[in-house]
């Protein structure tokens, strides 16, 4: 892969903007099928530009309008917004308090420094094929409660292009919801709570619910290669005592003396696993409490941490797919939730790689089709690059939605036909 030098951005910039972003799926997915007149106009844009410039507030009358001035700006970064009660580029023009907020997806951000208190490998922004898992695993649990406990449909997950994932849910009814219900929301999908200072993050008590039995379910696919070979978390005393410090004292004590005899992390948290799987059993015919300390544990090192901030409020900028990272070059693309195990963050392709792959490309094809127009070269040229899966990915959600869309139409059609 073409290395990347952050240095390069202001001549890869144009050709990403120009030749490589999906401008024609992106002007349609944020258009919603123009069923609300001037929605795309009343969205909020904004944008990173050279030197940390910043502009917020910018809106376009059409999706062509958005790619002529990305054409001509070439930002950084773009971040989307709300959609607005008035256009945003004229929020000045508007009376002080008229401007508000009205519509916007519901978003979520999972970012990996979030974990730093229970991955060993990595820290900050720094991330690995290890504990990216912690992303496969967010993504597995929160995607499943989304659609089988609220009923969601179209969910866009991408990559943020260094060390995070973000979720768009986009149907109609949700991006109309209240901070309140956002913030519900996320509250609902919140299990692991409290600060540094906090050392037991999980805490469960009878009758368990549903949605945290599942999730277990999620974590158990994953929890041996992951935290007990990949991060060895009861490899060592220093680290064994860490968890530990989240069981009972009654159980610590004995697990305390029985785990130097044991050869590896697998082999002591069988031990501890046993022994909760015993305590419960035991509670189940009136004898003791039950304990789900393996639970908490699997819970408090793998469960999704979500920024409520990002999620609650209606206003708040997330950064858009398809824009490029500054610092690591890499695309921000969707992922293909039938593959997502095999999903792999270094292989994300960066503006330079794709740069080189036209370049590779050559003009041949340019030579060969002369008298083809702009829109249809460019809509060949990402497909010659590693960025077309990732195009594709983004078509099938926008053509879902607008499948779904179509249904709801001729359904609403149908019954004021009976009337």
């Amino acid at each position: 892969m073409a290395r990347f030098e952050p240095a390069a951005l202001p001549e890869l910039l144009p050709v990403f903007y120009r030749r490589l972003f999906p401008h024609g799926a992106y002007g349609r997915w944020l258009g919603y099928g123009g069923v609300v007149k001037n929605y795309f106009q009343l969205r909020e844009f904004s944008f990173t530009l050279r030197d940390d410039v910043y502009v917020r507030f910018q809106s376009f009358g059409s999706p062509q309008e958005l790619e002529r001035e990305l054409q001509r700006t070439n930002p950084y970064k773009i971040d989307i917004g709300a959609v607005y009660s008035h256009r945003p580029n004229q929020h000045n023009t508007v009376h002080l308090g008229a401007f508000q907020p009205q519509e916007k997806e519901l978003v979520f951000d999972i970012d990996m420094t979030d974990y730093d208190d229970v991955r060993t490998c990595c820290s900050s922004a720094e991330i690995c094929s290890k504990c990216w898992t912690l992303m496969t695993i967010a993504v597995r649990i929160i995607d499943r409660a989304l659609v089988e406990d609220l009923g969601m449909r179209h969910r866009l997950w991408v990559y943020s292009g260094r060390r995070g994932v973000h979720c768009w849910v986009c149907d109609d009814a949700v991006r109309k919801w209240s901070p309140a219900l956002r913030a519900a929301t996320v509250e609902y999908l919140t299990l692991v709570k409290g600060g540094a200072e906090t050392v037991k993050k999980v805490n469960l008590s009878e009758p368990v619910h549903p949605f945290i039995r599942r999730s277990v379910s999620v974590v158990e696919k994953y929890f041996e290669a992951y935290a007990l070979v990949g991060q060895d978390i009861l490899g060592s005393p220093e680290s064994w005592d860490k968890v530990l410090a989240l069981v009972p004292e009654d159980h610590r004590e004995p697990l305390q003396g029985e785990f130097p005899k044991k050869r590896d992390s697998v082999q002591r948290w069988e031990l501890l696993k046993g022994r909760m799987e015993r305590a419960r059993r035991a509670a189940g015919s009136g004898k003791g409490t039950p304990c789900y300390a393996d639970w908490e544990i699997m819970l408090q090192y793998c469960f999704p941490r979500l920024d409520i901030n990002v999620s609650k409020g209606v206003g708040h900028l997330l950064k858009s797919p398809f824009s490029v990272h500054p610092k690591t070059g890499r695309i921000s693309v969707p992922l293909d939730l039938q593959r997502l195990d095999q999903f792999d963050p270094f292989a994300v392709p960066t503006i330079s790689s794709l740069c080189h792959e036209l370049d590779a490309a050559g003009n041949d094809g340019e030579q060969e089709d002369g008298g083809e127009t702009e829109p249809k070269r460019r809509a060949r040229d990402y497909k010659k690059t590693s960025l077309a899966p990732y195009v594709r990915v983004f078509e099938q959600f926008v053509e879902e939605m607008e499948h779904t869309r179509r249904g709801e139409l001729l359904r609403r059609s149908d019954l004021q036909g009976d009337f």
